[in-house]
């Protein structure tokens, strides 16, 4: 603890120097942690970071770096720095309390649109639970649409929606990618007018999944003949077809809620048919065709706490399946079964699965590089290289360990305050000794 508000004093310090602490300086170095990059240079000791603008220009050990002159310092000798978690699914900025429906922005509930509802307009990202997130290390998340019945009027139907890549950081810039993934939903959910007992049949989702994808691979093929009105009817309207043609192209994945195994191979049945960018959301049984998911390069976001048969789809499930995955050669992550409210779980579910098998180095990389990967943003997230986005976490100890929390987070090169609602409230309440009775 005293390691921990000695270095956000030296934070706050350095960036006092340079006047406001909302500003960047051109360049931070921050020297002596030990780093795990998650890339080619795996982990360094006593490493030094520079960062430009919101660039990591270079990643040096032993202290070879050169410093640039006029450079701002941070010393993070005894610490550990990993690149920034990557939620890989959430509703961060879309809801703010779950009970309360008016707060809420990630279902859809017409009849015009379902695959291309994207959500990008909705994110908020002053939403008081975007600090309180970024305060636990998350700096970059896939904010998702959700098949679900919120509330007595709500509407969902099998395709979702598009999902957005977000960073937590200054609100200018929040939104990294719109329409990242498609969702869909495979579990069984009632997804009918209010009143209505009718909950579909897998059979019956996975062939309205068919029929779209169906309908715009046609659509595409006469297109000319759509505008002229010579065409057949189609089950989806023309703005969700148009953003089917990207899942065709392999432009963006396909998110599919699914846990059971046999609902797992439907759909692995379905990217090869369709050649797919698959992505499982769930996957308590997805252990079970391991081998499968990796022959058709899928991924899957477990629930890596979740090992009882709550029900019928969850009875295969283990809390070493990440292992199993992992050895299969299946890109994992976490996230799975997380609310809103605690993304910083991440790193318990990531700690859960290394006492269960998983390596170190592959749990870390689960919660940065492989999310990356899944939405196609390697080249620029996920790992601590020269050239990428300067999205990273200083902790004070193991970053799995459960009593760790961030001591700094840095966000596209900006270190971004760690106050947040949660906190205020904690600060609050300690001194609540002059606050009138009811506040005590």
């Amino acid at each position: 603890m005293i390691r921990r508000a000695a270095l956000s004093y030296l934070l706050l310090h350095a960036l006092a120097a340079h006047g406001d602490t909302s500003a960047v300086s051109d360049t931070t170095v921050i020297q002596g942690a030990t780093l795990h990059t998650l890339g080619a240079q795996g982990i360094i000791e006593n490493s030094t970071i520079i960062v430009r603008d919101n660039v990591i220009a270079s990643v040096t050990g032993s202290g070879n770096a050169e410093i640039p002159e006029g450079a701002r310092r941070i010393d993070a000798h005894g610490m550990v720095i990993t690149p920034g978690l990557f939620a890989a699914i959430s509703r961060v900025g879309l809801v703010e309390v779950n009970g309360v429906v008016a707060s809420a922005d990630f279902v859809q509930r017409g009849d015009h649109f379902s695959a291309s509802f994207d959500i990008a307009d909705a994110y908020n990202p002053r939403s008081t639970l975007v600090a309180v997130n970024r305060a636990e290390g998350v700096t970059t998340a896939l904010t998702a649409p959700y098949a679900a019945r919120p509330d007595s009027a709500g509407k969902s139907s099998v395709f979702s929606g598009q999902g957005a890549v977000v960073h937590l950081g200054s609100p200018e810039d929040a939104i990294d990618t719109r329409g990242a993934v498609v969702v869909a939903q495979l579990s069984k959910l009632p997804s009918s007018p209010v009143g209505s007992p009718v909950i579909h049949s897998r059979a019956e989702t996975l062939q309205t999944i068919r029929a779209g994808l169906d309908d715009a691979l046609h659509y595409h093929r006469n297109r000319s003949r759509y505008d002229r009105g010579n065409t057949r009817p189609y089950t989806l309207s023309q703005a969700d077809m148009l953003v089917l043609k990207r899942v065709l192209d392999g432009d963006v994945p396909l998110l599919v809620a699914a846990n059971r195994a046999s609902d797992i191979s439907a759909l692995i049945r379905l990217a090869k048919d369709y050649d797919l960018r698959l992505i499982v959301l769930g996957g308590a049984e997805a252990w079970l065709v391991a081998a499968e998911l990796a022959e058709i390069g899928a991924s899957v976001i477990l629930d890596a706490t979740g090992n009882l048969p709550r029900n019928f789809d969850l009875i295969n499930a283990r809390l070493d399946s990440a292992k199993m995955l992992d050895e299969a050669g299946v890109t994992i992550s976490f996230g799975a079964g997380l609310r809103i409210h605690n993304l910083g779980n991440l790193t318990q579910a990531a700690g859960i699965a290394v006492a269960h098998g998983l390596s170190y180095e592959s749990a870390l990389a689960a919660l940065t590089r492989n999310p990356a990967r899944m939405y196609g943003l390697e080249d620029d997230l996920g790992s601590i290289e020269p050239g990428k986005v300067a999205n990273l976490v200083i902790w004070p100890g193991d970053p799995l360990e459960l009593t760790h929390f961030p001591s700094a987070v840095m966000v596209q090169g900006r270190m971004v305050p760690m106050q947040n609602r949660q906190t205020m409230l904690r600060d609050r309440y300690l001194k609540s000794s002059n606050l009138p009775p009811a506040f005590r």
